[in-house]
């Protein structure tokens, strides 16, 4: 089983700046300037980005979630958007049992493409 201390080893080897924010959560700035919340919760490592705040405006907000849904049966490998409260978050979680560092680490690149690649489609929705 992948430990705590593994997980730490994970994120330093990154190299990306990370603060640690509980016993078993840490906060990573990625390159792209995204913060991504990395939680140890055995039997899970559960990774979650805040994408944004959701549209006030019902039209908006349900056009958004068709969009989110398109996005996470297209293009998405690893996690998939959902709402948090108000806000859209991209969340992946990866098992523990056997959990290495290129697992690892395809999950933070694939959430950070997908940040990437879906801003543009997502800017029209922001509050302003």
């Amino acid at each position: 089983m992948t430990t705590r201390e593994d997980v730490r080893s994970f994120l330093d080897r990154l190299d990306l700046p990370v603060e640690s924010v509980a016993e078993d959560m840490w906060v990573a700035r990625t390159t792209e300037g995204a913060e991504l919340v990395v939680h140890y919760a055995p039997p899970v490592l559960v990774l979650r980005v805040r994408v944004m705040q959701l549209p006030g405006d019902a039209v908006k907000a349900s056009e958004l979630t068709r969009m989110l849904l398109e996005f996470n049966a297209r293009d998405l490998v690893h996690g998939s958007y959902g709402i948090e409260g108000d806000h859209v978050v991209l969340t992946d979680a990866l098992e523990l049992t056997d959990l290495d560092f290129s697992e690892f680490e395809a999950s933070v690149d694939s959430l950070s493409l997908a940040l990437a690649s879906h801003l543009n489609a997502l800017t029209p929705f922001g509050e302003k």
